[in-house]
């Protein structure tokens, strides 16, 4: 799996892809009612995370090109751009309102980091020696989640406490990357298969097992993102390697009895599904007709 730049870097190669019929095998249906999500003045929006007051993160281009993260509040825009570099992009939120992301330091590597608004502070996150590294995920409790490369090139998952690292790898995949975590220690995590497809599975931090494959119904490649706290997960995923992109809610997902139910913003020729929080909200991105990239949250 490779590595890119910024979130808007890797909708912009999702939407290389020749478009091609996508439907997730026996999906039950459900209601979402999308909100857009818009930054003033910005070509391009991407939502990552939303946390249970409703705060979003992400990603937006300024009207020069430049790329910033931001915290969303109601109407309250604050952009976050981590002074030690550039192309800052916040990936999740707590109900602290601390958030993590990454910025591109002076080699333009990512660089994972924490943000406290409390102090206005950023601090670096990510083991030593790492060539790169992105802080995806956060719960209340501060425990941090992400991705990393070290010396060898493998790609790890990493979970941080606050004083230690844990790398984090699926059995038997060449990589592992891990995006959310929830209250309870459950973690989405994404790896390669034997084809070279990407799939998904939770990890309890608690008990250090994985849980099985959680991929969508019909699926080829799933990218399992956010986890709420009763263990429902959102996902983006394709019917095939060259197909559009689509989310997907996945509700009970630590359980056999867990079901999927595919969400797909109207306004949009695919959709990426980011994050989720406690009050049945999700969000995550589109592409326009007209190849702009849009945010939006939804309700079911």
């Amino acid at each position: 799996m490779k590595t890119n730049k910024s979130m808007l870097c890797v909708f912009g190669l999702m939407l290389l892809f020749t478009a091609v019929a996508a439907t997730a095998a026996d999906a039950p249906k459900r209601t979402f009612k999308f909100k857009p999500v818009e930054i003033p003045g910005a070509p391009d929006t991407v939502v990552n995370g939303v946390n249970n007051e409703g705060a979003l993160v992400g990603q937006y281009k300024d009207s020069s090109g430049g790329l910033h993260g931001y915290i969303l509040n109601g109407k309250k825009l604050i952009p976050l751009d981590d002074p030690k570099g550039s192309d800052t992009e916040c990936l999740a939120i707590n109900s602290l309102n601390v958030i993590v992301g990454y910025y591109l330091n002076s080699s333009k590597h990512p660089q994972g980091f924490i943000y406290y608004p409390k102090t206005e502070m950023f601090s670096d996150i990510g083991p030593s020696g790492s060539l790169y590294s992105y802080a995806s995920g956060i719960n209340d409790n501060g425990v941090v989640t992400g991705t990393y490369q070290d010396s060898t090139g493998p790609e790890h998952g990493f979970l941080w406490n606050g004083t230690t690292y844990q790398q984090l790898d699926y059995p038997g995949a060449s990589w592992t990357w891990a995006f959310g975590i929830n209250n309870k220690g459950l973690i989405t995590v994404i790896w390669d298969d034997p084809a070279g497809n990407v799939e998904s599975s939770l990890y309890n931090s608690k008990t250090k097992k994985y849980i099985g494959l959680i991929n969508v119904p019909g699926a080829v490649n799933t990218y399992a993102h956010a986890v709420d706290s009763a263990g429902d997960v959102v996902y983006t995923w394709q019917a095939s390697a060259t197909g559009p992109y689509h989310g997907e809610l996945c509700t009970n997902c630590a359980h056999k009895s867990r079901q999927y139910y595919e969400f797909n913003d109207s306004k949009g020729n695919q959709t990426l599904g980011e994050g989720i929080n406690d009050h049945e909200l999700v969000c995550g991105d589109y592409e326009t007709a007209t190849s702009r990239i849009e945010g939006f949250t939804a309700t079911y």
